[in-house]
């Protein structure tokens, strides 16, 4: 977007400056229209990179910094205001009175002139059990205002996004058109010129439909072309053009913008709304590799809607419905946080659900669904395991479902034979939208980190779905990868674990109790599925296992004990986070005296934001972390989660909420600033481990 002149922007925000409250806390980055990798919209707010929490004077992004622009704009008895973005020039901005966020929306309150009042809602639904909804990338932004003064007033509202939302590339040619619907939805239609089919720059989406939508009622009008000309004109006169400028033309050539605005009329103390959705239609988003060859997947909307038009329809006109459910989704995960934890828990699941969420694409038929899982920030891989093994109590506490079909493409592939290693795959493709596996094998190895997920997870699925099918289709699989753990997972040989970025170690502590655990997981498994010689094999080797790991790996010369990073290191400690599955469903493979240990170990090395991964830095990640809270006794638990969100809450950092960070000083890790990353799924860890999961 054109550049905003610094004295403007700086007189503009005067105003509004050190007034607004934040609730529960200002997040590094407040999500704004957040519901899939590519509709990932936020606003930064971290002294790092943000302009501290404030709505106006700063531009939208992409999850990556990357500008998307969105800008609001309000005339209240004839004189403009800024509500939303950056244009230059802008006119006075409104006074930011309040923000707070839930699982769901974030909510900015503002006053104009202490005339009026704006109540502005971003609702990026959150429907676990309703796919059909769940399934839809759109997002809604809700204005209200109301007269606060005692007067009315004559008042005229106005948004628009930019072709910036279209591409990573502002080089690329965009083009559109506006359109109504028969039941008076109207939209901006804005794509790349040139579709390039599941294909990315700077991860954003270069292919598909985006919709800017509202509703056509008494004073709506509507204008897309140059910023300055389509701003000037509401600005000037209150009302849009109704005209389309048909110069289709580079992202960054004259700026072109897409509005709607609305003529309220006189205001009063009677609030008075109005309601625009924005999203992304791609009919066949993601393609997989299957024995047959590279297959397209059908979006899973289309089983409900005959086309994008269909569908954007009833998203505009669902908000009713769609504001219940997620409210009633809010409000549940809100009290069942204060309920285990406080305040301070909440404050970290209301953030980490949406992350968890934010990365999925639903495809399929009603009858055969997949979901699709973008690594975000790191690597990119589709249905990373060692991403979705991290997220999965966010899946685990709203709908175990949503897990099975996060691994179904792993399972499909692997059985298919389209992949030759006798260990568990890393991902099923290098890098999003792109399925197409490692028919050759040269994944990322981690051999014995991805083998021990795959058995936990598919036990977890099963001890809340009862689904014991799930388990036999793949038993065949599941055994080879046992195997594989059984002559792994005692000694480890030297490999990457899921943190990857300390480097490879031999002989983990941490991770060769992921192997044994997964071990104790088959013999289940086994057992459920009817095999009970190979499921009394497999309990024997995982239970002689255990002392075996404890003499190892215990340091009982240090002051307090605990165990080590890697065996006979004494200088060294990490946290066991992968115990965590054999609490969480009362396996009973790893003793309680290993969990007391550490309980007590934790509470003497807890920094003011967190607790180290390990002794090779100062780093954690906070789904870690909060699996090792849910490890631990209650006070340790406690103090742990009161860390981390004192990190997210005090943390410079302007990127949506990342995992990766400095215990010391809540900031950056040099080289890797991880964020908005679906691991943080993993902070629901302590409302999986209180759900009484049994197998």
């Amino acid at each position: 977007m054109k550049a905003t002149s610094l004295i403007t922007m700086l007189a503009s925000l005067a105003s509004v400056m050190a007034e607004s409250t934040f609730t529960p806390i200002k997040p590094p980055s407040q999500p704004l229209a957040v519901r899939s990798p590519y509709l990932s919209t936020w606003q930064a707010a971290g002294s790092g990179g943000g302009n501290d929490g404030y709505l106006t004077g700063q531009w939208t992004t992409f999850w990556n910094d990357r500008i998307l622009g969105w800008q609001g704009l309000i005339r209240v008895d004839g004189t403009a205001y800024n509500w939303m973005g950056a244009m230059g020039d802008s006119p006075t901005a409104a006074t930011q009175t309040s923000y707070e966020y839930t699982a769901t929306r974030s909510i900015y309150t503002m006053t104009v002139d202490e005339a009026v009042e704006l109540t502005i809602t971003f609702l990026s639904p959150i429907t676990p059990d309703d796919w059909k909804r769940q399934s839809l990338v759109f997002s809604y932004l809700n204005v209200s205002i109301v007269s606060i003064d005692g007067k009315p007033h004559d008042v005229q509202l106005y948004a628009d996004i930019s072709a910036e939302w279209i591409s990573g590339d502002d080089s690329s040619i965009a083009e559109w058109e506006y359109g109504k619907t028969v039941d008076d939805v109207v939209y901006h239609q804005i794509y790349r010129q040139t579709q390039e089919a599941w294909s990315e720059i700077s991860d954003q989406t270069e292919f598909g439909y985006w919709y800017w939508a509202s509703t056509s009622q008494n004073g709506h009008s509507y204008q897309n072309g140059e910023d300055v000309v389509v701003r000037g004109q509401f600005i000037d006169n209150g009302v849009l053009a109704n005209t389309q400028d048909t110069h289709y033309r580079a992202i960054n050539d004259d700026w072109p913008v897409f509005a709607h605005a609305f003529d309220l009329g006189a205001v009063t103390d009677t609030p008075v709304s109005r309601l625009w959705s924005i999203g992304l239609c791609q009919d066949e988003p993601i393609q997989f590799t299957e024995v047959s060859g590279v297959i397209p997947q059908t979006s899973y909307y289309l089983n409900y809607f005959d086309n994008q038009l269909e569908a954007l329809s009833f998203f505009q006109n669902d908000y009713a419905t769609a504001l219940e459910l997620s409210t009633a989704l809010d409000d549940q995960l809100q009290a069942d946080s204060v309920n285990a934890n406080g305040q301070s828990y909440a404050t970290l699941t209301t953030l980490g659900l949406r992350q968890a969420f934010g990365a999925l694409q639903f495809t399929g038929t009603i009858d055969s669904p997949l979901i699709w899982l973008k690594e975000i920030s790191s690597d990119g891989n589709m249905n990373t395991v060692d991403v979705i093994f991290p997220a999965h109590p966010a899946y685990i506490y709203t709908n175990a479902t949503i897990l099975k079909y996060l691994l179904e493409p792993l399972f499909i592939n692997q059985q298919s034979g389209l992949y030759p290693n006798s260990y568990a795959m890393h991902d099923v493709g290098s890098h999003y939208p792109n399925a197409t596996g490692y028919p050759d094998g040269n994944d990322e190895a981690m051999p014995l980190e991805e083998s021990g997920n795959m058995l936990a997870m598919a036990l977890i699925y099963y001890a809340v779905s009862k689904n014991v099918t799930f388990l036999e289709s793949y038993y065949d699989l599941l055994a080879q990868w046992t195997e594989y753990l059984i002559e792994d997972s005692l000694v480890p040989a030297n490999q990457a674990s899921t943190d990857d970025f300390e480097g490879a170690l031999a002989n983990q502590t941490n991770l060769a109790i992921k192997g044994i655990v997964g071990i104790k997981a088959q013999s289940i498994i086994a057992n459920l599925t009817g095999r009970s010689a190979d499921a009394q094999n497999y309990s024997d080797i995982a239970e002689s296992y255990v002392p075996q790991w404890i003499n190892f790996a215990n340091d009982t010369t240090a002051n307090p004990p605990h165990f080590e990073l890697n065996y006979n290191n004494v200088s060294t400690w990490s946290i066991l986070y992968n115990t965590f599955p054999d609490k969480a469903m009362s396996l009973g493979i790893v003793p309680q005296s290993v969990y007391d240990e550490q309980s007590k170990f934790y509470a003497t090395v807890l920094h003011d934001f967190g607790l180290a991964l390990d002794t090779r830095h100062n780093w954690s990640k906070s789904d870690w972390e909060i699996w090792g809270a849910a490890t631990s006794n209650s006070d340790t638990r406690q103090a742990i989660i009161d860390a981390v969100a004192a990190y997210a809450a005090d943390t410079s950092e302007w990127l949506p909420f990342g995992d990766l960070y400095e215990t010391l000083t809540g900031d950056y890790v040099p080289g890797d600033h991880f964020a908005n990353r679906p691991v943080q799924g993993g902070l629901l860890a302590v409302l999986v481990a209180n759900m009484g999961i049994t197998v």
